[in-house]
Order: structure tokens, then sequence, then C-alpha cells
């Protein structure tokens, strides 16, 4: 594996590959690397010739206040890992390689009002950020396919629409959320949290379990659907910033679920919850078909 550090670097050493029209799957991330990382990095090595990993934890997505200092980092681990996981290249550029003195890119990608709802409306400017650095970080890369997890289901739903509308030429691959037995998703903000905090941030996919069940039971309008999530958030003393049922991947808000035809559509459950110094994020994407609704994440 090589790790470079600069934009110049990553250019050179990828462009044998581009000319011979060899495949490229890159996985963007803010290190301190966990399973589901490595769910992505195994998809992307099964289905390119190059596989291609970015950490950088990007200042641009962070708002005043929040844990851009902390966040944990530990790249010799990271290294060793993605090593171990068979990736040709490893970029970990610093803030001033991607942003230059500055510290933050002056002309930025907007993802409109898709950056807005559900977390965008707890953390302006995040998704800004996210798209900013995204778009920098495919115009570098140029990759076939990039790979992301459905845990962050907003940002999959951003990515999409800006290489959508800007017409970035990369497939964008949605994987599944990697979990805890007990369905905690894993997220290496976990680091944050005391054995009791871990114990009750168990209660997010729990809520997001009842509330499932309820739909399963017939039940179709979302205030009743995400009063059953928040209760039991409730009981684990979590008292979440949003719980919210949303079309995917517009993101509309859903009064009442629809029956018959046509089918097809998807639907976001999702909600967001500070649980000590953390803030997790969780969801549910499900798709309504003939036979009834199937979950697809």
């Amino acid at each position: 594996m090589r790790i470079v550090e600069t934009k110049a670097e990553l250019r050179n050493l990828l462009a044998p590959s581009r000319r011979a029209g060899e495949s490229v799957g890159f996985v963007p991330t803010m290190g301190y690397l966990h399973e589901g990382h490595a769910a992505l990095v195994r998809r992307a090595r099964a289905e390119n010739a190059i596989v291609v990993v970015s950490i950088f934890v990007n200042p641009m997505q962070f708002g005043p206040g929040e844990d851009y200092a902390r966040y944990p980092r530990d790249p010799e681990r990271d290294a060793a890992l993605l090593e171990r996981l068979g990736v040709d290249v490893l970029f970990l550029p610093g803030v001033e390689e991607m942003y230059g003195s500055e510290g933050a890119a002056q002309v930025r990608v907007d993802p409109g009002p898709l950056g807005t709802k559900l977390c965008g409306a707890f953390r302006p400017g995040h998704f800004v950020g996210v798209a900013t650095v995204v778009s920098k970080l495919f115009h570098l890369v140029e990759p076939t396919r990039a790979y992301f997890g459905l845990k962050d289901a907003q940002q999959v739903a951003i990515v999409r629409r800006m290489v959508e509308d800007l017409d970035f030429p990369v497939e964008i691959v949605g994987v599944p959320t990697v979990r805890e037995a007990d369905g905690l998703a894993l997220s290496s903000r976990n680091v944050y949290l005391t054995p009791e905090e871990r114990r009750r941030a168990t209660a997010l996919y729990r809520s997001l379990e009842a509330a499932w069940a309820e739909l399963l039971r017939g039940e179709r309008r979302a205030e009743k659907l995400t009063a059953v999530a928040r209760r039991v958030l409730a009981e684990a003393d979590i008292s979440p910033e949003y719980v919210s049922l949303v079309t995917y991947p517009a993101l509309e808000d859903v009064e009442e679920l629809p029956e018959g035809p046509p089918f097809g559509e998807e639907y976001l459950l999702a909600l967001a919850a500070r649980v000590g110094a953390a803030r997790l994020i969780d969801n549910l994407i499900f798709a309504r078909t003939a036979e009834g609704f199937v979950r697809v994440n």
C-alpha cells in the first residue's frame, strides 16, 4: 500500500491506472476506522482494480463548538487495517494541503434544500462542508465508484444529487449499516460513550425497530410511528434532536404512508440524539412493494 500526503503525489500515482482504463474504487473517510469502514473497503476491493482510501478530518463540516479538535484520530492503526484489507493507495492530506493557508475553501458546494433538512437543520453548514470536500476528492481521485455507508443516509442522498447535478462521472454505492451485536450502529464517535451511555445508546436502534414493528402491524401515520420511536428513547432517558419519516432520497416529509400502486418508493425513518458527549444518528430505509414494505437498510 502506498501512502501519499499531497495532491500532486496522488494524481501522479493514479495516472497510469487512468491511462490503462482500470476501475478505481474510492472510500472517503475521516479515519478512526471500524468494521463499518472495512465493509466499504471490502466492497470496493471486490468491484475495482484499484482501491483508494482517504483519511481527512474535514474542518469545514464541523460547526462552532463541535468536536473537530477532539475527533478521534489514529492514522497508524488505520493504515495497518487498510493494508490488511488490500488497499492500494491511502491519501492522508493535512488541512493546508487540502485548503491552503486559509484552512477552508472560499468557493463552496451548496447542496441546496437537501442540506438543510434532518441533520442539516441542527448542523448549519455541515453539508456544505461535506459536499465541498467530497467534490474536491472526486476531482483528485477520479473514481469509477465511490462507497458510502447508508448509516449516513442523508449524506448519501446529497452526494448522489451532487454527482447528478454537477455531472461527476462516478457511481455512488451505498453500503448497508454495520451494527454491533446489540444493534448499535458502528460510529467513530462511539468512543466518546461511557459504559452506561453505551448501554443507553442501544435505544436508538430499538426505537427504530419498534416503529418498524408498528408499521408492519398496519400503522401508516408518520406521527404515530415516530411517537413509538420517541417512547423507546424516552425510556432510556434520551431526548432526540429529531425523529422523522421522509421520502428517500428527496427527504420530503411524509404525513401518511400510501397504500396501493404505484410501488417502488423508498422512505427513510431517521433520528439523531445526543448521548453524553456523542451525537449519534441512525436510520431505517425501506421500500413499498406489491408484497408490502421491505427493509433496504
